[in-house]
């Protein structure tokens, strides 16, 4: 038990996987919540909600009904780290590690929990503006008080600024075949548009917040405006990631130019990563290597 403790804990703090952190505190949340209810119905009934159940969608999911919402100020934060059911967890998780690996594989790590949050919190704020500015929700008291819970927001986030960076990335689906990401993504996104409509239209809505703020995310960045690393850095006496120039005319270990990591990265989103040569392959994987 304790080497299995141990693989944990390396694989989630020490080993430097972001997916792995971020997959693993998604895990320990629902067990942590899950297992005493379990416990708690097999004890007392199944006929009822059990205490922990409550508690945790009381003060952990986020809601749009605003009185609630300021006693409950961190749970735009909170929600994203909380699944309602196995198959819940279950393929959001696998979404997260799927696209999360092509993600990192071309930007590094160290955007991976930033974009996470971030589409998290733009999932919750979207949410939050429809059901009070719209009247099909603001005028019904329960859809108000609906909780929403899950990494949807925050992996759709993640998916969509894979397909804006890489849209002829191909990947192959069971019973599909090869599929490019932005035929992929473009489908999910016009499901989700269409669900808002049904039982789940707060999550739903939540689901294009979170997509919404991963295109955006990328096409900033392509700008070269890096939101994510520029909030890490004003709490920061100084960047981490500095431009290092030589006279010795050996480059090979020298962080890329800002402008040339650029230009590639709007050279993929335009004609896609096989466009690449092998010398811009080379810098965008050493510019990777650099910020893990």
């Amino acid at each position: 038990m304790s080497t299995l403790w141990q693989n944990i804990h390396y694989k989630m703090l020490r080993s430097g996987n972001k997916l792995n952190l971020l997959i693993g505190i998604n895990v320990i949340v629902f067990l942590a919540i899950n297992v005493p209810a379990v416990l708690e119905h097999m004890i007392t009934s199944f006929s009822r909600p059990s205490t922990i159940e409550f508690y945790a969608f009381d003060y952990l999911a986020t809601t749009a009904h605003l009185p609630k919402l300021l006693t409950r100020f961190w749970t735009p934060f909170t929600y994203m780290f909380m699944h309602d059911g196995i198959f819940h967890i279950l393929f959001n998780m696998l979404w997260l590690y799927w696209m999360g690996q092509i993600f990192e594989e071309y930007l590094g790590n160290k955007r991976t929990i930033g974009l996470y949050i971030m589409g998290g919190l733009s999932g919750a704020l979207l949410f939050i503006t429809c059901f009070n500015l719209f009247p099909a929700f603001s005028q019904n008291p329960t859809l108000l008080a609906v909780p929403v819970v899950g990494a949807s927001a925050s992996v759709m986030a993640i998916v969509v600024a894979t397909a804006t960076l890489l849209p002829n990335y191909t990947i192959s689906l069971i019973l599909i075949g090869p599929v490019k990401l932005k035929w992929l993504v473009f489908v999910i996104l016009v499901i989700d548009f269409l669900s808002i409509v049904g039982p789940n239209a707060g999550g739903e809505i939540a689901h294009l917040g979170g997509a919404l703020f991963g295109f955006i995310y990328i096409k900033q960045l392509q700008r070269g405006h890096d939101w994510i690393t520029g909030i890490a850095n004003i709490f920061k006496s100084k960047s981490k990631l500095k431009v290092v120039y030589s006279n010795t005319g050996k480059n090979s270990t020298e962080y890329p130019r800002q402008d040339e990591i650029d230009r590639i990265l709007d050279k993929i989103s335009q004609t896609g990563v096989d466009s690449l040569s092998r010398q811009e392959k080379e810098t965008l994987a050493r510019a990777s290597k650099n910020e893990k």
